[in-house]
């Protein structure tokens, strides 16, 4: 299944992790023509998934906490032409299409958001705001210390801004791992359910044997130019094509149907899944 994954919508891209308004915009339509259904990353590592029979989620990340991404005009509603607002008009005229995403902030997000507004407005609407550590921190190169304290700062700020709200997932600045294994999923004052890479290709299905919740891939949101292979309109063809392996909804969300070819399932999901 897609992971896509976004940073910033601007009128002239001036590097492969940004998109035109036009481009993301056609990215959705295409996603609403083809039947996918949005899910937040959290909702993919509960490996419960509530879609209608037939149907293909997908999850849309936003790295960064960009004001591209989102903003709320002074009135408080979502500024035009943002990443959130394109993707609340199209699922306006497309009701199946959910307008959730998962949104990964450092500090200061959207442009400033000193009383914490903008999350608490995105939370109210079924957004998952997810930690991305508070300075986007190397983890790789960090100490373990260091590691520790940029992700639980970033979830303290997470929770400050949104009382009551416990972030449940990580998108790893760079794609890179902290060298402790599980440092990522759990720490002191955090503990996360799943881990994003940066990442080239589709996720694992949530109920498979290979789906690793600290490191699920995602594929960057790409049509044309330089590596456009690893990009998601490629991706999108190679998994709706006749031989694509992917994942479609049996309707019922207290069970997974899946064919016997596909060997061991994920243990977690071992009372749930119908095979045949």
């Amino acid at each position: 299944m897609p992971v896509l994954m976004y940073h910033r919508i601007v009128a002239q891209p001036k590097s492969v992790y940004e998109r035109t308004p036009a481009d993301f915009t056609a990215e959705l339509e295409r996603l609403a023509a083809e039947d996918y259904v949005p899910i937040t990353t959290a909702e993919l590592v509960s490996r419960r998934l509530d879609l209608p029979a037939g149907a293909h989620p997908v999850v849309l990340t936003f790295d960064d906490g960009d004001p591209t991404a989102f903003r709320l005009t002074p009135q408080g509603r979502p500024e035009p032409g943002t990443a959130i607002r394109i993707l609340l008009d199209v699922a306006a005229a497309h009701p199946r299409f959910r307008p959730v995403a998962s949104l990964y902030v450092n500090e200061h997000p959207f442009g400033g958001d000193p009383d914490g507004r903008a999350l608490r407005w995105l939370a109210d609407h079924g957004f998952e705001i997810g930690n991305h550590t508070r300075r986007h921190t190397n983890l790789r190169k960090a100490t373990e210390s260091e590691a520790t304290a940029a992700i639980a700062e970033e979830d303290a700020l997470i929770r400050q801004a949104i009382p009551g709200y416990q972030p449940k997932t990580l998108a790893l600045p760079y794609g890179s791992r902290p060298r402790r294994a599980g440092l990522a999923m759990q720490g002191p004052g955090y503990s996360h359910g799943g881990a994003l890479l940066v990442g080239a290709g589709p996720a694992p299905a949530p109920c498979s044997a290979g789906f690793e919740p600290a490191s699920i891939p995602r594929i960057r949101s790409q049509s044309a130019g330089a590596e456009a292979e690893y990009g998601s309109a490629h991706w999108l063809d190679e998994l709706g094509a006749a031989s694509g392996h992917r994942y479609t909804s049996d309707g019922d969300p207290s069970t997974v149907s899946y064919p016997r070819s596909e060997g061991a399932v994920a243990p977690e999901c071992a009372s749930v899944v119908l095979a045949y």
